[in-house]
């Protein structure tokens, strides 16, 4: 019988890992350098569960790949303190997108890091086996990843990294890619293992922008800035496991976190900008948000029981939506001025409330105005095809001024979000065979 070892957050008496003023830019020699993260400190230690908190854009996963050995950081250190009459200490990954190889059973996807390490045959089976066993994939070794769900393809990833005994195990947002039911299914497999000390692991280091996840599963949980990311705070996290979501005091430091994340100039480090997006002016970077989205939570937030103003955590859990998803929604809206952002809230504007009463083509037009008005791409846009007589311009003009600040993926999401905006609110259009902007509709 596997004996039970009881985790108490509050005795981190041995480090595992030390990150010291890790900075780390994306981009090439001459061109726009994207800086992702600036001066991120991290201790880990033994008997713990630490969570990377933060919306995308925030570094968390470069974070984690760097401690990984995966990547290389810019600047600072990662070490891993020399630890007296023990291993060095070992790291394991697991990732969100499963990264299994298809043509693999489970069980030879398993053995791959065993294989790796050149473990002779039949211990890399019995260990291989053994892990499946852990995970609950028993009865499935045989199978293909391509007979698996989704869940099941990620407990054969949660395997994988088991198998090789790591001091570490570090998470990638392990459970973002799964309906809501098996992600839940799984969390609760995964911390029942932790707490009975049954995975030979010493402390997990997740990345996660589901907040209540978070709260879940962590026993401390550093909350990142974005563009670049940045360690804004550490909050510890005393609530006893099995946690429970409906406790008031659960609820409460969910509530405080999303207050947190939505502090002016929260996105950016301190710097805060008009939309909480990256950059400045034409350069701001901007998400991909459909105008049906947008629509849609201002009509929901409109009608009752909000009647205007909703609260975040609420909003997020009645509409089934990530935290990093309605953040990305909301601050567009705030960008807009069809909504304000406030100690948790989001309150629509007088002129959203104009906009959820009006029929379409009042709808088109003050869409129009909010965007031309208020979003610098756009307005850019808008004037260079006013000013010129055939009223044409070539996106790829637009699309070279906006890679002299940020990357060229990030200028072509940029690009795409004001041209579905503006197509939407026929504020201009783009003919996509001619990369071509017009104000005449080419079609």
């Amino acid at each position: 019988m596997t004996p039970t070892v009881t985790h108490f957050p509050h005795l981190h008496d041995t480090r595992l890992v030390e990150v010291r003023n890790v900075r780390h830019l994306y981009g090439k020699a001459g061109g726009a350098n994207l800086l992702v993260l600036e001066d991120v400190d991290l201790t880990l230690c033994d008997n713990e569960i630490v969570g990377l908190l933060g919306r995308s854009g925030s570094g968390k996963s470069t974070l984690l790949r760097s401690i990984a050995g995966l990547i290389q950081p810019t600047s600072g250190e990662i070490e891993f303190p020399k630890r007296a009459g023990e291993a060095p200490t070992t790291v394991s990954m697991v990732f969100q997108s499963f990264a299994l190889f298809p043509w693999l059973t489970v069980q030879e996807n398993v053995e791959v890091g065993l294989e790796a390490k050149r473990v002779k045959p039949d211990e890399r089976r019995r260990r291989a086996l053994a892990a499946i066993d852990l995970i609950g994939l028993d009865g499935f070794e045989n199978a293909y990843p391509k007979e698996l769900s989704g869940g099941m393809r990620q407990r054969v990833g949660l395997a994988r990294a088991l198998v090789v005994d790591p001091s570490i195990l570090l998470m990638d947002e392990p459970f973002s890619a799964l309906d809501v039911l098996t992600a839940e299914t799984l969390r609760t497999d995964l911390l029942d293992l932790w707490s009975e000390g049954r995975m030979p692991i010493k402390s997990i280091l997740m990345v996660t922008h589901n907040i209540e996840e978070a709260v879940l599963m962590c026993d401390r949980i550093l909350v990142f800035s974005s563009n670049p990311g940045r360690v804004v705070s550490t909050i510890k996290v005393d609530l006893p496991q099995p946690r429970n979501r409906l406790d008031p005091a659960f609820r409460a430091l969910v509530e405080s976190i999303y207050v947190q994340m939505t502090q002016p100039g929260q996105a950016q480090g301190g710097r805060q900008n008009e939309g909480l997006f990256p950059g400045t002016g034409i350069s701001m970077v901007l998400p991909r948000v459909s105008t049906n989205t947008l629509a849609g939570l201002m009509e929901a937030v409109s009608a009752a029981p909000y009647e205007g103003k909703a609260d975040l955590p609420v909003l997020a859990k009645e509409l089934q939506y990530e935290a990093d998803e309605l953040f990305s929604i909301a601050e567009t809206l705030q960008l807009l001025r069809l909504a304000e952002l406030e100690g948790g809230d989001l309150r629509l504007t007088p002129t959203a409330r104009r906009y959820v009463e009006a029929d379409v083509d009042a709808r088109k037009s003050l869409f129009a105005q909010q965007l031309l008005t208020h979003v610098p791409l756009a307005g850019h846009i808008r004037r260079v095809l006013d000013e010129r007589a055939s009223h044409k311009a070539p996106a790829g003009r637009f699309r070279d001024e906006l890679e002299d600040s940020m990357s060229p993926d990030y200028a072509d999401q940029t690009l795409k979000a004001v041209t579905n905006w503006a197509r939407y609110a026929e504020a201009f259009a783009y003919d996509e065979g001619a990369d071509l902007f017009t104000l005449d509709d080419p079609n």
